[in-house]
């Protein structure tokens, strides 16, 4: 998510008449949180993001009946790192990670996650990220690392939980507890808690799971394999609080944490000290779990 004065003109028109409908109209104030929920907002790509999406090789693969776009750097031979980008994000807000990846000896893997990006489709769910990351790990092999943001942590963790091979895994401004996320939603769409009373009722019928068995923090406890996992987070994120980290922590007390301060949730993806801080955790002994 992000911050109210950068939404797009539809949201924040839902923001000024939401409330209202909560009130007269919950079915459809209902309808539209779903909405929110599931369908990601496109935001203008920018220039320098464009560019380095041109100097990769670029394919797609089809799940779920999406056409998802992958993009690679550097040599085919190298083991590669897989880049997961947070919602409503696309693989290229890594774009500061390719080279420094790249001069450390690894090849580079992302993708537009379905309804993202360069992707084809217009909602999408943790379900079907699963589905992208397994048929990535299909087409290229496992990887030697994964680095996630946002939503792309939490998706990569549950499908850890599913049996995903992952070994090593970084998690950067990534929502682990129901009612941190449920509450950013409410803070977007300027909605009362009643909306999310209604929205667990509706998860729990259409899926048979609650809201908190696709979070982080339910996933961690059902890893059925170690990982060695480092948790990067800032202390300023206005979008993802710090408790989400330090929860995350507790609940897999193996894990490495690496704090920032005044980067907030998305330049956090730019900061020098914390893309060092990655490629040399990756580069450390696969056998400290």
């Amino acid at each position: 998510m992000t911050k109210k004065n950068t939404l797009p003109f539809i949201l924040r028109t839902v923001r000024w008449i939401f409330p209202t409908l909560e009130k007269v109209a919950p079915f459809i104030s209902d309808r539209i949180f779903r909405l929110a929920f599931y369908f990601p907002v496109k935001y203008k790509i920018p220039q320098k993001e464009i560019d380095t999406a041109k100097e990769s090789i670029r394919s797609t693969i089809e799940v779920i009946g999406k056409r998802i776009q992958i993009y690679s750097w550097g040599k085919q031979e190298l083991p590669y790192v897989l880049l997961v980008h947070g919602w409503a994000g696309r693989a290229t807000q890594f774009r500061k990670f390719i080279e420094p990846l790249k001069h450390a000896g690894y090849r580079i893997i992302a993708f537009d996650g379905p309804a993202h990006g360069n992707s084809s489709g217009r909602q999408t769910t943790i379900l079907e990220f699963e589905q992208v990351l397994i048929s990535v790990f299909e087409k290229f092999g496992e990887s030697k690392a994964i680095i996630t943001h946002s939503f792309g942590g939490a998706a990569t963790l549950y499908s850890a939980s599913q049996g995903l091979p992952v070994g090593t895994l970084i998690t950067i401004a990534t929502p682990t507890i129901a009612n941190e996320i449920l509450k950013e939603f409410l803070r977007v769409l300027n909605g009362s808690w009643a909306s999310v009373k209604n929205f667990r009722t509706f998860v729990l019928r259409e899926s048979g799971k609650t809201m908190e068995e696709f979070t982080a923090l339910y996933s961690i406890a059902q890893l059925k394999t170690p990982i060695r996992l480092m948790i990067v987070q800032d202390e300023d994120d206005a979008s993802v609080a710090i408790v989400n980290a330090t929860e995350l922590l507790k609940a897999y007390p193996s894990a490495t944490l690496f704090s920032t301060k005044g980067l907030g949730h998305h330049r956090i993806l730019k900061e020098d000290a914390v893309i060092e801080e990655c490629i040399n955790f990756i580069g450390r002994s696969d056998s400290q779990v």
